[in-house]
């Protein structure tokens, strides 16, 4: 048995929302607007033919991604049992061995945002820090060598950086 995907709700939500906007939006358009240049005449030197049939092509290719994957993920949500610790979903606000402040968001692979601080399960960070409390140190291993951070604030509601 393969092992679980985990995604928090929002994340599946935003994937399913993507999955229909393809599928029941964009879809048609670009369908519509590939009959309509092909209506023009001669395919084999109509730009807007070839590049409508392309984008058919990756709207279908992410729409058969995104329904398998849709299938095969687990949605975690809080559990009032997991607060004061750090578990998937969590908001974590960590402090570094210099006093500098870093807020990070522990989501799925299918999720994460750098520029939201969003990072996956599987990163170095998230796996120091699953299981740990308030005032907890942990270390993780950077390019730069070890880095030591503690564990100011966890929450399963947004935090503010």
């Amino acid at each position: 048995m393969d092992k679980p995907i985990y995604i928090t709700r929002e994340g599946y939500l935003a994937l399913d929302r993507e999955l229909k906007y393809l599928w029941k939006e964009e879809r048609p358009r670009v369908t519509q607007a590939v009959s309509d240049a092909a209506a023009l005449g001669d395919r084999s030197e109509n730009a807007e033919y070839i590049y409508g049939k392309r984008r058919l092509r990756e709207i279908d290719r992410r729409v058969r991604f995104l329904t398998k994957r849709l299938e095969s993920l687990t949605i975690v949500d809080p559990d009032p049992r997991q607060e004061g610790k750090v578990f998937f979903g969590a908001w974590v606000k960590l402090e570094d061995e210099n006093g500098n402040l870093q807020v990070y968001r522990i989501v799925g692979a299918d999720e994460f945002d750098p520029k939201k601080n969003w990072i996956s399960i599987n990163s170095p960070v998230a796996r120091a820090l699953i299981g740990h409390k308030i005032d907890d140190e942990i270390s993780v291993m950077t390019p730069n060598g070890k880095t030591f951070y503690s564990i100011i604030e966890i929450t399963y509601q947004p935090l503010k950086s």
